[in-house]
Order: structure tokens, then C-alpha cells, then sequence
């Protein structure tokens, strides 16, 4: 069973999200701000992680970025979740480390089928 990292300031989100992802199979680790998002990456071993990229502590943007100490995070299928729909906003997410870009509100079907294609690639 995949694991999936959940990293989100905002608690309707994060139970909304962590619950439909359990009911299609996923195990879920939750984090409540980007400094325990990166702890419990690096602890724990996620097979995926959603982060949001705009919080408190440690944004998702300083955690995912090359040249911080907090990129230690050693998962390669990452999807940046943010409310920010700016052009250019996907390039910078990618750039600052992340596999993949999913705007707010979530679309659940268009996010499950982001996150089954990256666990398929990192499968193969």
C-alpha cells in the first residue's frame, strides 16, 4: 500500500484530503506545518508527497528548494498544492523541486490521477 505524506496548514484540507485518499487504499502521514512535513518525510520514507506550498514554519517552497538544508527530503514524486494559479507558478514549483503542480481547490479525480501516474513512474 502506498504511503502518501500530506503536508497542510489548513485542517479542513487536510482531514477532507487524508480521508478520500485512505478510501482508495492509500496509508496517509499527516503534517500540520512545513517544518514537521520535512521531519516526517525524512523519517518516515513517503512513497508521495503533497505539500502545500504556502505555510507557516517551513513554506513548501523553502522545503522542496536544491539549495536548503530542508531539501533532504529523499522522495521523488512530490506535487506542489497551492492556491496561487499564477502564471509561472507551475515552472517555479517545479523548478524548486517538486514532480508535479495541482492548484485549490483540490479536483480529486485530476489529483488521484497525478498521484497514480508518479507512483507508476517511480514503480518502473
Amino acid at each position: 500500500m502506498p504511503r502518501i505524506l500530506v503536508i497542510e496548514d489548513n485542517e479542513e484540507n487536510m482531514d477532507s484530503l487524508s480521508r478520500r485518499l485512505q478510501r482508495r487504499g492509500f496509508e496517509v502521514l499527516c503534517a500540520a506545518d512545513g517544518r514537521i512535513g520535512v521531519e516526517t518525510a525524512i523519517a518516515e520514507k513517503p512513497d508521495l508527497i503533497l505539500m502545500d506550498m504556502n505555510m507557516p514554519e517551513v513554506d513548501g517552497w523553502e522545503a522542496h528548494a536544491p539549495d536548503q538544508s530542508t531539501a533532504r527530503i529523499d522522495v521523488n514524486a512530490r506535487i506542489a498544492l497551492t492556491a496561487h494559479a499564477m502564471l509561472g507558478d507551475r515552472e517555479r514549483a517545479i523548478a524548486a523541486g517538486c514532480t508535479d503542480y495541482h492548484t485549490k481547490p483540490i479536483e480529486f479525480p485530476k489529483l488521484l490521477a497525478q498521484i497514480e501516474a508518479l507512483l507508476q513512474a517511480g514503480a518502473s
